[in-house]
Parts: structure tokens; sequence; C-alpha cells
């Protein structure tokens, strides 16, 4: 039986057993001596001594529960460290650690409830200060045109209103991107999945960044079969991969190259590869985190949201994306999805 699993249960059984045997023995005894009242008197004896030992048994039981009651309410009042010992056998020291479970679980969502209140800190203050820039550009680009106004300059009005324009896509950039980064953290991004053709996505994306690529003397490349299937949902996947050429078109100079292949293995792999700067080691293991800019960086129009992007997208396709590179050899972004059926 369960009850008998503790062993103070069963060391009171055996006593009061002991009890009501020795009494047995000793009535026993004093009818063959013919002691008058001697198996009364053995009996009496026996139920006291048990009572005895239920008594010592039931207080220290009491007390039991009423440390873990302590214990308790100690964790209500804040003690997160607050615990029942249950270091005994027993269906009551079963109890006592299941509760021990339920203050674990509540500490850790509370610590998690914690995390995420600071996180959501760390990204109001990282937007404040993101939008600062344009912002302030913005205004001294107003007070110029309101200046030019009166004096009739519309070259100059023009130019700062270019310029003007370029800001308000940045902060319409910044906005954008946290939203579906937020989406992402929030679970409310439905992944659907379908089979697509990885040529014509690649060459989709090579079109988007064809003339940007002209105007600054760089060449986009594509390798990769061109009847091999993707499953994917297209629209993120274009959006992870985009922002990974975009970023490799923002580290490069004049006459260097951004190549984007595709093959099949254990895995399908795409990577982006470029002919640029490359990442400095210091920042090798940071560049996926949000707003991170490096002090050895030369963008000064990133705002550090692409690559964490693109990441959280290829992790929703349970895929994987890496980065490795030395400075001044380029830069090599590898995806790997796993293949999955529909």
């Amino acid at each position: 039986m369960n009850i008998f699993v503790n062993e103070k249960i069963k060391l009171l059984f055996i006593r009061i057993l002991l009890c009501f045997f020795t009494a047995g023995l000793c009535s026993v005894l004093a009818a063959c001596f013919r002691i008058t009242y001697g198996g009364i008197i053995c009996c009496f004896c026996a139920g006291l001594a048990a009572a005895g030992f239920c008594y010592q048994y039931f207080k220290e039981q009491n007390r039991i529960l009423e440390h873990a009651v302590s214990q308790i309410q100690e964790f209500l009042s804040g003690d997160r460290s607050a615990r029942i010992d249950c270091n005994e056998e027993g269906e009551l020291y079963r109890l006592f650690h299941e509760v021990n479970s339920l203050a674990a679980i509540l500490n850790a969502k509370a610590e998690n409830e914690e995390q995420q209140k600071k996180f959501l800190r760390n990204i109001i203050s990282d937007i404040s200060h993101q939008l600062k820039t344009p912002l302030a550009a913005l205004n001294i680009y107003n007070g110029i045109m309101q200046t030019e106004a009166k004096t009739s300059n519309l070259s100059a009005i023009q130019e700062f209103t270019d310029l003007s324009e370029q800001e308000l896509d940045r902060i319409e950039t910044l906005v954008q991107t946290l939203l579906k980064i937020t989406k992402f953290d929030a679970g409310s991004i439905i992944i659907e999945k379908k089979e697509e053709n990885i040529l014509k996505m690649m060459e989709e994306i090579k079109e988007q960044f064809s003339f940007r690529a002209s105007q600054e003397g760089k060449e986009i490349i594509l390798s990769g079969s061109g009847s091999l299937p993707l499953l994917c949902d297209r629209n993120w996947m274009m959006e992870a991969v985009r922002n990974i050429v975009k970023n490799a078109l923002d580290h490069t100079k004049h006459g260097d190259t951004v190549k984007i292949s595709w093959r099949q293995s254990a895995s399908l792999q795409i990577t982006v590869e470029d002919s640029g700067s490359g990442i400095h080691p210091e920042d090798l293991h940071h560049i996926f985190k949000r707003f991170y800019r490096s002090r050895y960086s030369k963008d000064t129009q990133g705002i550090g949201l692409g690559l964490p992007l693109a990441k959280s997208i290829v992790e929703a396709h349970n895929g994987t994306i890496e980065a490795d590179s030395l400075p001044g050899s380029g830069a090599v972004f590898t995806i790997n999805l796993i293949p999955t059926k529909l």
C-alpha cells in the first residue's frame, strides 16, 4: 500500500500493533496465573500507549503542515525562494513536491513576464532613439525650406524636399519592419507553405535591386538549378532574402558583386555572398540582434532590423541562418531549410 511508503506512518502502525500484541500476551499470562483484572489493565495500558503514539505522530504532522503553510504564505508575500521540505516518501510529501513544482512554474512565468517588460522598454527606447535622427533632419529641412521659400530659391527647396522624402522613407521602413518583427514575436504570423520555383523567386529579387546595383556600379549574380522546388511562404521568404541582399549592397562598393546561389543537399541551402568589406569578428555574433550597429561599420542608413527580421522569418520556416566573414574578404549568409511535407 502507498500509505506505508512513509516511514513515520509505518513506524506508527508497528508501534500500535506491538502495543496490542503485548496487551494480548499479558492478558493470556494473567489468565494463566489467575491474576484478577490483569487483562483489563493490560488492554488499558496498551490503549494508553497507542494513544500516546498517535498523539506524537499527529503533533509532528501538524508541525509539518504549519511549516508548509508558512512557506506558502512567504511565497505569496514575495519570497520566490520559499519552498516546502519534501525529502521524504509518502503522499503528503508528494503533494508538497507538486506545490514546489507549481511555485517553480510561477517563478518562471514571472521571470518571463519581467523579461518581456524589459524587452518592451528596450524596444521603446530603441525606437525613440532611431526616430530622433530622421525627425531632427526633417525639422532642419523644413526650417530651411521655409527660409528659402521667402527668397523663392526653388532649387534649394527641391533639394531639401528630396532629402525630406528620404527621411520619411526611413521612418516608414523602420515602422513597417518593427511591425513585422512584433508580429513574429506575438506568434500572429501564419506561414503558409507552398511549393515554389526558387529560380523565379531569386530572379524577382534581382530585378528589384537591379536599378540600385547599376547606379552603384555593382553586379548581382544568380547561380543554381532552374528546376529546384522550394517549400516556403513565398512572400515571407523573399522578404528574408531581400533583407540579406540589401545588407550586402549596403556594405559593398563600386565594382563589387553580390552572388545569390542555391543548392539541394541534406537541406535546401540559399547563400548570399558578397565581395565587400566583410564583418569584423567582434560583430559576427551580434549582427542578428535588433538595432545592433557596429562601431566598424560605415553604413549610416541602416536601422539594424533587416537581419533580425530575416532570422525570424527563416526560423518560422524551421530553418537556420548563419553568417561567416573575414574583414576585407566579404560576407557569406547561409540559409538552411529542412525539407518538410505539406
